[in-house]
């Protein structure tokens, strides 16, 4: 069977919302669905398991575990997808056309926050001004890129913090950045677990702290101190 997608979604304790997103992927035709585990102590596994998707481990670290997905991979396209984040019906066929744009170089979709309250409606769409001004899209818009681009540019930085952010910043110097029309539905639980304000503080304080060029071991530092993390817990 061709493979022309390859989806990679790293994973740790995610047994709350994997089991829908890898609902919404199942007999995708062309497709390959790739689970990077990066320790889970929960069902998070046990679920990959039951949808017969390609299951791999990884030390923790999406960074890290969407470069083993990507060096397991078939596909001629890498599409990186967040476990709580479900895409388009047509998903397929808008990253292919999307990939035979002039000057492509990688591409997103736009975002779409699971949530009816307005002010999340707010935050998506500024995130989609930014995508598009900058050519700046966020992990959790489902990224995507030719797999031999990905491998040329070394894959992503393996940090702790901010690696689909500078994996951006670089590869928007290469050509054309893609943001889709079309929505990757994320869910809210980032904003209802510690507030819309307090969450879209945090985030610009992180993201203003990697441009005066702090490093990311200290931006993970505060990234989990303000949210109340311990060490070992996952920076999402």
């Amino acid at each position: 069977m061709t493979i022309d997608i390859s989806i990679i979604i790293p994973a740790l304790n995610e047994e709350q919302v994997l089991g829908k997103t890898l609902a919404s992927l199942e007999n995708k035709q062309n497709c390959e669905v790739i689970v990077v585990d990066g320790g889970s102590s929960d069902t998070t596994l046990a679920l990959a398991q039951k949808t017969g998707c390609r299951i791999f481990s990884s030390p923790r670290g999406r960074g890290r575990q969407m470069n083993k997905g990507s060096a397991e991979a078939r596909g001629e396209v890498l599409l990186f997808l967040h476990a709580d984040t479900l895409l388009p019906k047509n998903f397929q066929g808008l990253i292919l056309d999307a990939t035979r744009q002039p000057a492509f170089v990688a591409g997103a979709f736009s975002l779409a926050i699971d949530s009816p309250k307005r002010s999340l409606a707010v935050i998506a769409w500024f995130a989609n001004l930014r995508s598009r001004g900058l050519q700046l899209p966020y992990g959790d818009q489902a990224l995507f890129i030719n797999s031999s681009m990905f491998k040329a540019m070394g894959g992503f930085p393996e940090l702790e913090i901010m690696e689909d952010f500078i994996f951006m910043q670089k590869i928007k110097k290469k050509g054309k950045v893609v943001i889709l029309s079309e929505c990757a539905l994320t869910s809210a639980r980032r904003w209802q677990n510690m507030g819309i304000i307090r969450t879209t503080l945090i985030n610009q304080l992180i993201v203003c702290g990697h441009c005066i060029g702090l490093p990311s071991a200290i931006l993970a530092g505060w990234y989990r101190r303000m949210r109340g993390m311990n060490k070992s817990a996952r920076v999402k």
